[in-house]
């Protein structure tokens, strides 16, 4: 090879490599969404929830991140337990969205059981090698002051413990609101649709900078 080849050939290299650097995709985000019916859009439209929203939150803000939700309607801390093994094989997720504890205090389970089931998702989540974002979750009064307040500790305590992000209250500004069945459907436990945005911006904030 003469040394006139000899250049064409480093350039035509070069300029390879520097188009199959430029094409290299980024590194994606995946975000699994493990929750209960207020993340599976139980009552509403589909497309309507805060995952959805989430979603397209994501693309309006160009970030390289894409959205699983694997969130099941009556879901409790002992059923997202049971599945996050397999979703955690299949989608390898590099953060995990933990949206579970609500069933737990309808069903009046004990606050141990939701500790310990919450925590070993985390510690799952952790080893294989993802972020976790805790939502946090309040129950009325009604319950009684004592059991309203130690459900309410639960998800801070952990979120402490195992130094993941939190979302103190993902139904802040809905379920306080000055009219008490304004933004929930007829049921008086679901968000409505005009309450989604209000629980996005509740998440937005905390998960943003973990994507970035």
């Amino acid at each position: 090879m003469n040394r006139r080849d000899c250049i064409a050939s480093m350039v035509l290299t070069c300029a390879a490599w520097a188009c199959g650097a430029q094409a290299a995709p980024g590194k994606t985000a995946r975000i699994l969404v493990l929750g209960d019916s207020i993340s599976a859009e139980y009552g509403l439209a589909r497309g309507t929830g805060w995952v959805a929203l989430l979603e397209k939150q994501i693309a309006a803000d160009r970030l390289d991140a894409r959205v699983v939700n694997a969130s099941v309607s009556g879901d409790t801390t002992s059923g997202g337990r049971s599945r996050l093994p397999a979703l955690l094989k299949t989608h390898q997720p590099t953060l995990v969205i933990l949206e579970l504890g609500a069933n737990d205090a309808l069903r009046g389970l004990p606050l141990k059981n939701t500790d310990d089931n919450l925590s070993w998702m985390i510690e799952q989540s952790q080893k294989a090698g993802a972020k976790v974002l805790l939502v946090g979750m309040q129950v009325p009064p009604n319950y009684g002051g004592k059991y309203t307040q130690q459900f309410g500790e639960v998800f801070p305590a952990v979120a402490r413990k195992y130094q993941t992000a939190l979302v103190p209250f993902l139904l802040k500004g809905v379920a306080d609101d000055a009219d008490p069945t304004r933004l929930f459907q007829t049921d008086r436990i679901h968000p409505n649709a005009t309450a989604q945005p209000l629980l996005l911006a509740n998440v937005w904030p905390v998960l943003k900078p973990m994507l970035q």
